[in-house]
């Protein structure tokens, strides 16, 4: 697969499921190579032996049957960046980055190995839906597969070094991505988000720490890897994501019963722009596309084709203009991403007109 194709692919986390709360699971593990210094006092020399070593052991390596791509990001242009993080395949700190780095991707990106980020190694399983149990398995498999051929830094007392203490231990971060527009509109979720901290659980908003929640979509992980076993980390959040989507099913609900005007006129109004806008910024369509989606999911809308999370990536100024193949300006974002979406709207409202 050409890079091109690849990284125009749809990303597996973006499959539409039955749930209508948690967008996507994902499973993180930070590993570092014995001999070397953490990356952020490495040499530009061990740099780039430690980015040798692994994508020499990523093309000698299987999982599942699969050989992941290894994709140096010095060879990248800045929309490729962009393109990346937007699709959650690498962080928006390793994007920024300067000199030997780079990631490696399945074919559908449902694993992916960032290269000289905070630690040596980041390992990523991003799936859909509800599926912290499986996302594990599989993040289990890439990282056998890899410490069958690379000498990572571990120690008894301590588990796994890290560049970062929060990380020691199992060196594991799980996370969820949920979308909670009941419980913003009906102004619970800085309650019921702001209880976890005292859980051990971290709250971010779409593209991690320091992002903020557009669209209604939170991302909820551990912060704690060092005592724990990776069982009682993934145990914990499921427990807590389970009451995260019954509070948010209680909020739309209640606004059924209770505001029912309020919760049709927001859903109808996103339709309505979302069909016909011939401008539209990333930030307003995220919104619209977040009461559109809770609009469909509650009945009150036709569903559309193209699910949220491929358009709310698809309409990101990289993916705009990595679809598009050209250089857009601001105003010119704005109007091919007001375009995609009428496009992916259009058979709703053909729906809509025949009901």
């Amino acid at each position: 697969m050409m890079r091109k194709e690849l990284l125009l692919q749809r990303s597996a986390w973006m499959t539409e499921t039955d749930s209508p709360v948690v967008i996507s699971s994902r499973v993180r593990l930070a590993r570092n190579l014995e001999d070397f210094p953490f990356p952020h006092i490495l040499s530009a020399e061990d740099a780039s032996k430690v980015e040798q070593i692994v994508a020499q052991v990523l093309t000698e390596i299987k999982v599942n049957n699969e050989q992941l791509l290894y994709i140096p990001l010095t060879e990248l242009s800045s929309v490729e960046h962009q393109v990346l993080v937007e699709k959650h395949l690498i962080s928006p700190s390793l994007g920024g980055l300067t000199g030997a780095r780079g990631v490696a991707l399945a074919s559908d990106h449902r694993y992916a190995v960032m290269v000289n980020e905070e630690d040596h190694l980041r390992m990523q399983v991003l799936l859909p839906g509800s599926q912290l149990s499986e996302t594990h398995r599989l993040a289990t498999a890439l990282d056998d597969a890899l410490e069958a051929k690379l000498d990572f830094a571990y120690r008894e007392s301590q588990g796994y070094l890290t560049a970062c203490p929060t990380n020691v231990g199992t060196g594991l971060r799980a996370s969820i991505m949920v979308h909670l527009p009941g419980l913003v509109i009906t102004k619970q979720v800085q309650r019921v988000l702001g209880a976890l901290t005292r859980l051990g659980l971290a709250v971010r908003g779409l593209y991690g720490e320091g992002s903020q929640a557009f669209g209604h979509i939170f991302q909820v992980s551990n912060q704690i890897t060092l005592g724990k076993s990776e069982e009682d980390i993934l145990t914990h959040l499921e427990a807590v994501t389970g009451q995260i989507v019954e509070h948010e099913l209680q909020a739309r609900e209640l606004l059924r019963q209770q505001m029912p005007l309020l919760l049709e006129d927001k859903v109808w109004r996103a339709r309505g722009t979302l069909q016909n806008a011939r401008l539209l910024s990333s930030e307003d369509a995220m919104h619209l596309l977040s009461h559109d989606r809770l609009g469909s999911d509650m009945g009150l809308l036709p569903k559309i084709n193209d699910g949220f999370a491929t358009l709310i990536v698809n309409t990101r100024s990289g993916c705009l203009q990595y679809i598009l193949d050209r250089e857009l300006d601001p105003h010119q974002r704005d109007e091919e991403r007001a375009r995609l979406i009428r496009g992916a709207m259009s058979e709703a409202r053909c729906t809509i007109h025949e009901a």
